[in-house]
């Protein structure tokens, strides 16, 4: 059941696309799933507007697919598309933790370890949700430590593609930690000012998270 979250200093369009992206990544909209501005905004009790932008936004994230004569519909998990991603992932991340190599100070370096120790401290979590945002607060750490812009920005645009991954990657509890000890090997990495060993570990750490999510498709 759909129910809007209206939270203060919030802009609409915002809340409803945390509230649509929240009902498909839980399963309240299951995939290919229709998804009809009126009634969408009958049920939210918002205008047509501010649906319209949550679910263009919802595209891009790979979240809704626009199919033709029938409008938005919800994505489904796909082999094509995380294939896609990892493989554009993997490219821009390995080029991040050679510059967070070189680049990432000790305040930095301080607040990523502090990442890994919540993470670490929530290994049996049922929260896949709250996981999942630490796990990617720990990366978004190494990417600003680049002081790149422009890849700091092309990494945000895939991490929005990759949330829906992500959360189903944290769901297997058999998988933290081995996910743990490979944040470790980054960390030391890094402490190293190790360029190549960053790459080889990051480039493991993603090819652990496919053939994870692989597995459970």
């Amino acid at each position: 059941m759909l129910e809007i979250d209206q939270q203060e200093y919030i802009p609409l369009r915002d809340v409803v696309f945390n509230t649509l992206r929240q009902a498909i990544i839980k399963g309240d909209l299951q995939p290919g799933e229709r998804l009809l501005e009126i009634q969408l905004a009958e049920k939210l009790g918002v205008s047509r507007t501010p649906v319209r932008e949550a679910i263009r936004k919802l595209e891009l994230e790979g979240l809704v697919t626009m199919m033709p004569r029938r409008g938005a519909t919800v994505s489904g998990i796909t082999i094509k598309h995380l294939k896609d991603v990892l493989e554009i992932r993997e490219a821009l991340e390995e080029l991040a933790m050679e510059l967070a190599c070189k680049r990432m100070t000790k305040e930095q370096l301080q607040e990523l370890r502090k990442e890994e120790k919540l993470l670490s401290s929530k290994e049996s979590s049922d929260n896949a949700f709250e996981l999942s945002d630490i796990d990617e607060k720990f990366h978004e750490l190494i990417y600003q430590s680049t002081g790149n812009e422009r890849l700091i920005q092309m990494l945000a645009n895939l991490r929005e593609q990759m949330y829906r991954y992500r959360l189903e990657y944290m769901k297997a509890k058999d998988k933290r930690r081995k996910l743990m000890a490979e944040h470790a090997r980054i960390i030391k990495a890094i402490e190293a000012g190790n360029a190549a060993e960053g790459r080889l570990a990051i480039r493991e750490h993603i090819a652990s998270q496919e053939d994870a999510i692989l597995n459970k498709l």
